[in-house]
């Protein structure tokens, strides 16, 4: 996919727009890697390019499966937990499929997004009473963070510093 940029309209197709577009600037982050380099950690936490991504996928599930769905972990199509595990990619998952699992949960997200008005709330443990409004805004936070982690791994990876 490949979303055009909107700057201006209703703020829904806005924040949908910027949320879709942050979604392909993390996705770009690891397009192309070899697996090996996909997986290797330049950093002391568990932060590699591929971990970015399969984050990025358990942070669609908590938000929208868990959070706004109402879903159990059981139900959710895939790991759902607020802690670490959001990083662990098993060594039988490649690449394309921790893409396509992101891609499968960004779906299921703007479907499940789609049921609620932006200004919807719900009370969520840890942040208190939320808008789908906030939420949209969080994920775009979160997604816009991780592409600049993904783009300075890439680079680390690519470009390794001569000393």
């Amino acid at each position: 996919m490949n979303t055009n940029r909107i700057t201006n309209g209703a703020e829904r197709a806005l924040l949908e727009n910027m949320l879709d577009r942050n979604r392909e600037a993390l996705i770009a982050t690891v397009r192309g890697l070899p697996e090996a380099e996909a997986r290797q950690r330049r950093v002391a936490s568990l932060t590699t390019p591929i971990s970015l991504i399969k984050h990025a996928a358990a942070a669609e599930r908590i938000w929208f499966q868990r959070f706004w769905a109402g879903l159990d972990e059981a139900d959710c199509d895939g790991y759902s937990n607020r802690d670490e595990g959001t990083f662990a990619v098993s060594d039988d998952e490649s690449l394309p499929d921790v893409i396509a699992e992101f891609e499968r949960a960004s779906r299921r997200s703007r479907e499940i997004a789609g049921r609620f008005a932006l200004d919807d709330t719900l009370d969520i443990p840890r942040e208190g009473t939320v808008s789908m409004r906030w939420t949209l805004l969080a994920m775009i936070e979160e997604f816009a963070r991780h592409a600049g982690h993904g783009d300075i791994l890439r680079e680390q990876i690519e470009q390794p510093v001569q000393r």
